[in-house]
Order: C-alpha cells, then structure tokens, then sequence
C-alpha cells in the first residue's frame, strides 16, 4: 500500500483542480537508472493501465505498475517546501541508501543499475 500525507493530498487537489482535471490520478514508478540504481516518477493519467494497482486516499487515486508496487510498499507520498522550491517526495522505507537529490533509491538489491543521474553527487 502507498499514502499521501495530507500535505500532499491537498497540493494535489489544487493541482489538478487549476488544471481542470479534477478526475485525473497520480502514477507513482519506478525505473531502473539514477546514481543509486532506481529513479522515481510521477505523472498525471486519466485512464489506468489493466494491471495497475489502484489506492484511493481523500477522494485522490494513485496508481502503480506492477514492476513499482515492489519497491513502493509502504512508501508514502509527502509535499515539501524548502527554501530551494517545493515538490512532491517519496518516503520509502524499503530504500537502504538514497541520492542527495532525492530522485534516487537503492534497495540493496540495485546497484548494477546505477547511472549519474546530474545532481553534482
């Protein structure tokens, strides 16, 4: 299963609603790459794929594929404003080392999957 701070719920919401896709879903990925050997993804889609696994929270769906649903167990989605901009994150609890970016994971069972990936790191 994976959540959404309620931070994040409501940027979300805002999101979607001034793009007037008020009924859109959020995709959370992985891919394989990164400097830690997994990348995160996210994009809006209006229409899962068959074999998606489908999590509802405060009217907000989140989709995942398959291959992700492995490494996002139990993650949770947050929304963070910092004094270098603000932006949706992945809290994992299956990543064993990350990227100072953020954007990259490995879950010890990755590293042959590592590439730069332009952080400066």
């Amino acid at each position: 299963m994976i959540t959404m701070t309620p931070e994040a719920v409501e940027r979300l919401k805002e999101y979607l609603a001034d793009e007037g896709i008020e009924d859109a879903m959020l995709r959370v990925f992985v891919a394989p790459g990164g400097c830690s050997g997994l990348q995160y993804g996210m994009s809006v889609e209006e229409v899962a794929e068959e074999d998606d696994h489908i999590f509802e929270q405060d009217g907000i769906k989140l989709l995942v594929d398959q291959f992700s649903a492995m490494y996002l167990e139990g993650a949770e989605i947050d929304y963070v404003n910092s004094l270098m901009g603000g932006g949706f994150t992945v809290r994992n609890p299956n990543a064993v080392a990350t990227c100072a970016c953020g954007h990259s994971f490995d879950t010890g069972d990755n590293a042959g999957t590592a590439q730069g990936c332009g952080c400066g790191v």
